[in-house]
């Protein structure tokens, strides 16, 4: 945890859903624990993870719901970490993403989570019910965040999202791509997340020691961890992206502009649950699908931009990320963009 840890302030939004109709009694916690109340009318600005990570456990004890009301039913407190002590008796991340959504499942009245692998695709598919379509929109949001971060501890590494779409509309924030990936649709529809079924193979590397370690700073920290603006994986992220592929450093002359060894850089990215080279191919991933979204630059153009020497390498590349080829993918977003 360190003092640049932050999440954007939209966040605040949804954990404190609940006491909008005690409009007094949300601006004296946030107040409490240095929290500008004003900020809740500005998404996009940022709050120190100390503080989010303080208000979370406030407001835990104040609505006695780990869940904050955003479920009929909710999470009573303690039901989080006996959730974790299942997962981690599970021998890979398949056997324990199952066992979480039923867990959750338990507890949950208004939502249910499921898994389905397709060959080489694993989706988590939600289905939302209640009167209130922003609590649903909340809700939502809160269980993927919780059940994708809690899947990269449980495997020692972030998990790509190669596909995230969302029923319900809202505003973009910097730090999305982060957490949800490039191919990121809000408005749609429906709820569902897409990444490799591979990673499902990997073990499960926590045990007790671990989870009690963990459990003193999760969930509030586990959350802040996977979606920090300020880490160092974001860091890369954004020197890659702010290049052309061509000229992207070794994981040594990038380690030399941080003014750090090679080790300790490939030492804190994996702290952060990542490698230099899994970055390097998810920002590829995830430049080639904004590309194909939002500009009209050929797929030649396209393939040669992420370094590719020859399109049908991109084919089978872009293939094998997200399932599609690149002009089928294209053509749900931009049907008149060229081929």
């Amino acid at each position: 945890m360190r003092e640049t840890d932050s999440v954007a302030a939209y966040y605040l939004r949804v954990m404190t859903h609940a006491l909008q109709s005690r409009p007094a009694r949300l601006a004296a916690l946030l107040t409490e624990v240095g929290i500008d109340p004003a900020l809740l009318e500005q998404p996009r600005a940022r709050v120190p993870g100390s503080a989010f990570a303080a208000l979370w456990l406030m407001q835990i004890r104040e609505l006695h719901d780990e869940f904050f009301q955003l479920d009929s039913h909710g999470l009573p407190p303690g039901a989080f970490a006996l959730i974790c002590r299942g997962l981690i008796q599970e021998p890979n991340l398949e056997k324990a993403l199952r066992q979480c959504l039923n867990n959750f499942g338990l507890f949950l009245r208004d939502l249910r989570a499921s898994l389905s692998v397709r060959g080489k695709r694993a989706v988590i598919s939600l289905q939302s019910q209640g009167a209130d379509p922003l609590r649903a929109h909340y809700a939502e949001e809160t269980l993927l965040v919780l059940v994708i971060s809690l899947l990269c501890w449980l495997g020692g590494r972030r998990i790509p999202i190669d596909r995230a779409e969302f029923r319900h509309a809202r505003l973009s924030l910097d730090d999305d791509a982060l957490l949800w990936g490039g191919n990121l649709s809000w408005n749609a529809g429906r709820t569902e997340i897409e990444f490799a079924s591979r990673l499902l193979r990997l073990p499960v590397v926590q045990d007790l020691a671990s989870l009690k370690v963990f459990l003193r700073s999760a969930p509030q920290w586990l959350v802040i961890r996977f979606r920090n603006q300020h880490g160092l994986t974001t860091q890369v992220h954004q020197r890659l992206r702010g290049s052309h592929y061509s000229q992207w450093p070794t994981l040594e002359a990038f380690a030399s502009e941080l003014q750090m060894s090679p080790s300790t850089l490939r030492r804190r990215l994996e702290r952060e649950g990542g490698s230099y080279q899994e970055i390097k191919d998810e920002v590829r991933r995830n430049v080639a699908v904004d590309l194909l979204r939002r500009s009209s630059a050929s797929i030649g153009e396209i393939a040669e931009l992420t370094g590719f020497q020859e399109p049908s390498a991109f084919h089978r590349a872009f293939k094998k990320w997200i399932g599609e080829s690149p002009g089928r993918y294209r053509a749900r977003f931009s049907p008149v963009g060229p081929g």
